[in-house]
C-alpha cells in the first residue's frame, strides 16, 4: 500500500490525511506540537471548500460548530449600509460558507482522522528538521526520530521547514504594509448570520463575523508603511498593543455594534503582518511536494487561505490515487497555476481596498469570488 507523510497538523495537513485514506493511501501525520489544542481565531470557509468537507461525511459535525453567514455587508463608520452581497447557499451556489472558530475545525478534523484511522494517524512532538531521498522512498527527520514513506507532503505553514530545504535560495516573506489585529469575544449584532466589513479613513478596516459558540471574531488592518520584505522585528501571533486599534474605534458610531468594546473584551488581541510569498515556479521535486500556506501563503483577502489548502487536499489524494509516480507532479500542474491566480487576486483586491470606495470594492470582491470559485471546483 502507497503510504505518505505530511509534515504539519493543521487544517490543510489533517484534510490531506483524511482524503488520502479515502483514496485507499495510507497517511502519517507529523506535527510538532506536542499536543493538539483548541488555538486561534476564526476562519471562513467558502462553499468550494466546505462541499470538500461534505464529501469526507463531515458536513453534519461541521454545521454543528459553524456559523453559515448568508450575507457580508459593507459598512462606514457612522453604520450606513453601503452594499450588501448574498454568500453561501443565498449567493447561489449549492454549499453553505462557514464562519468557524479555527480550533473548532482542527478538533473535528483530527477527531475524525483519529476515529477512521487510530491514534497513531497523527504523532505528535515530530517536529520536522530535514528530509532525505533513496530511490522512491523519503524519509523525514524528526524530533521524535525518523520516518520513512512513499511520498513526503509539507503542510507545515507559512515557516515550512520543507519549503525551506526546497527552496533554498532568496524566498523572504513579503509585507503588504498592514498590520492586522484580531480576536473573538463573546457577543453577537446583527441576524448573527452577517458578516460585516467596516471601512474607516486612512485605510483602517474591520472585518468581524460570529463564528459560533457565542463569539464574535473580527480582524482590524491598519496600514502603516508601503510593501516590502517583511522587517526583522516584526510580531507574529503575539499579544498586540490595542490602544492602537482603539484610537480608531472609539470614534466609530455603528450602532448595530460597539466595536472599541469588542476589542476591550478581547484576551488577548493578537497582532499579525499581513504576508504573503511572491509565486514559486515548482513546489516540489522527487518525492515531496508542498501543500497549502507551505506552497502558496496569500494575503487573508477573500476568505480563501484555509479553502484553497482543503482543495489542494482533494487534488493531491486524486493524483496520488491515480499514479503515485507522476501524481505529485501532475497535483502541482493543476493547482500551482489556480492558486498563483488567488494570491494574485489577493494582492489586487487588497490594493483596490485601500484605494476604492466599499461600493466599488465588493464589486471587486463579487467578481473575484466568481472566477476563484469556477478555479476551484474540479
Amino acid at each position: 500500500m502507497t503510504d505518505v507523510l505530511i509534515a504539519g497538523g493543521g487544517i490543510g495537513g489533517l484534510t490531506a490525511a483524511l482524503t488520502l485514506h479515502a483514496r485507499g493511501i495510507e497517511p502519517t501525520v507529523l506535527e510538532r506540537a506536542s499536543r493538539l489544542r483548541p488555538l486561534g481565531v476564526g476562519i471562513n470557509l467558502l462553499p468550494h471548500a466546505v462541499s470538500e468537507l461534505y464529501a469526507l461525511g463531515l458536513g453534519d459535525e461541521l454545521s454543528s460548530v459553524a456559523v453559515a453567514p448568508t450575507s457580508i455587508s459593507y459598512y462606514d463608520t457612522n453604520g450606513k449600509l453601503l452594499f450588501r452581497e448574498p454568500r453561501g447557499i443565498d449567493g447561489g451556489y449549492g454549499y453553505p460558507q462557514y464562519s468557524v472558530h479555527r480550533g473548532e475545525l482542527q478538533m473535528l478534523l483530527l477527531s475524525a482522522l483519529r476515529e477512521r484511522l487510530g491514534p497513531n494517524a497523527v504523532r505528535t512532538g515530530a517536529e520536522l528538521h530535514s528530509f532525505t531521498e533513496t530511490g522512491r522512498r523519503v524519509t523525514a527527520h524528526t524530533a521524535a526520530g525518523d520516518f520513512t514513506a512513499d511520498a513526503l507532503v509539507g503542510a507545515d505553514g507559512i515557516h515550512s521547514a520543507v519549503r525551506a530545504q526546497l527552496h533554498s535560495d532568496h524566498d523572504p516573506l513579503l509585507w503588504s504594509g498592514v498590520r492586522m489585529f484580531r480576536g473573538a469575544a463573546p457577543g453577537d449584532f446583527l441576524d448573527g448570520r452577517t458578516m460585516v466589513i467596516v471601512k474607516g479613513p486612512d485605510g483602517v478596516d474591520l472585518v468581524t463575523y460570529p463564528i459560533g459558540g457565542g463569539l464574535v471574531n473580527w480582524v482590524v488592518m491598519m496600514p502603516e508603511a508601503d510593501p516590502g520584505p517583511l522587517p526583522g522585528d516584526a510580531k507574529w501571533n503575539q499579544p498586540g498593543d490595542r490602544s492602537q486599534v482603539l484610537k480608531h474605534l472609539e470614534r466609530w458610531r455603528l450602532g448595530f455594534l460597539d466595536a472599541a468594546d469588542l476589542v476591550r473584551r478581547t484576551e488577548p488581541a493578537l497582532e499579525y503582518p499581513m504576508v504573503d510569498r511572491d509565486v514559486l515556479e515548482w513546489w516540489g521535486r522527487g518525492r515531496v511536494t508542498l501543500l497549502g500556506d507551505a506552497a502558496h501563503p496569500m494575503y487573508p483577502v477573500g476568505a480563501n487561505g484555509g479553502s484553497q489548502a482543503i482543495v489542494d487536499a482533494r487534488v493531491l489524494a486524486d493524483e496520488l490515487a491515480r499514479d503515485i509516480d507522476g501524481g505529485l507532479r501532475s497535483y502541482e500542474d493543476i493547482r500551482r497555476a489556480e492558486t498563483a491566480d488567488v494570491v494574485k487576486a489577493n494582492r489586487e483586491m487588497h490594493t483596490t481596498g485601500d484605494t476604492q470606495r466599499p461600493e466599488d470594492l465588493a464589486r471587486v470582491t463579487g467578481k473575484y469570488r466568481q472566477d476563484t470559485h469556477a478555479d476551484t471546483v474540479r
